[in-house]
């Protein structure tokens, strides 16, 4: 005859605790646990959980759905994920159960202790500034937090000149750059495209050309930054 299991589900502290409960009852050791049996008794116990312990139970259902999903992989002939869940599962209940014995041990110890605790005092905060300080250095630290303090010196005409005589490099002259050197077989990388010595705005504009190039289908950039040109464009040219 098969024996009804039954329980309270305020007799545990949550799923960890009843895991533990149901591995000290069939007498398994932690560290080698029936997996299989443990999850089956786990969840035929919430599956019989009343329906108004339901909302209070979530703790306890999401482990049993952690549980049933751990099982379909130990029914495959041979999974790392089980192992790897197994693992984690037994890690927790080690875990669980020297935090429980040292809690006990805890509790022991304060047992016969007579505590006696107070109503916190009441306090009145003082929010009057009592210091004193000249007006006029209350004029300047006001004036410092506005920034009104700084000296702001003028701009030179040439702090302006990195801006201002700076070489304009159009995309469009990059594209025809990029296509001429992947046609005659100068560029074959996209890191040739880019050279150290070479002006900010030549490096924009020759990596907005890429992209457009790339968009338009024209120019495909494989995984180790080789580039090849579009079929058409290279017959086109030879023709």
């Amino acid at each position: 005859m098969e024996q009804t299991i039954t329980f309270r589900l305020e007799d545990f502290e949550g799923p960890l605790d009843l895991l533990l409960h149901l591995v000290s009852k069939n007498k398994m050791n932690l560290y080698d646990i029936e997996i299989v049996s443990l999850i089956d008794q786990y969840v035929s116990m919430v599956n019989g959980l009343p329906v108004y312990q339901m909302e209070s139970a979530s703790e306890f259902i999401e482990m049993a759905a952690r549980l049933v999903q751990m099982k379909s992989f130990f029914l495959l002939p041979k999974s790392d994920e089980a192992e790897r869940m197994k693992q984690e599962l037994t890690g927790l209940l080690v875990e669980y159960s020297v935090c429980k014995a040292v809690a006990a041990q805890l509790r022991s110890r304060t047992q016969g202790l007579y505590t006696a605790v107070r109503q916190p005092a009441a306090f009145e905060p003082d929010t009057e500034y009592g210091l004193r300080h000249d007006p006029a250095l209350l004029t300047r630290a006001y004036d410092a937090i506005q920034g009104r303090g700084r000296a702001r010196p003028e701009p030179r005409p040439e702090q302006f000149e990195p801006l201002t005589a700076a070489p304009i490099v159009s995309v469009t002259s990059r594209i025809i750059y990029v296509l001429r050197g992947l046609m005659t077989g100068k560029v074959g990388c996209l890191r040739q495209l880019f050279q150290r010595d070479a002006p900010r705005s030549q490096a924009v504009a020759t990596f907005l050309a890429v992209l457009e190039l790339v968009r338009a289908g024209r120019v495909s950039i494989r995984e180790d930054e080789t580039l090849s040109v579009h079929p058409s464009d290279r017959h086109a040219r030879r023709s």
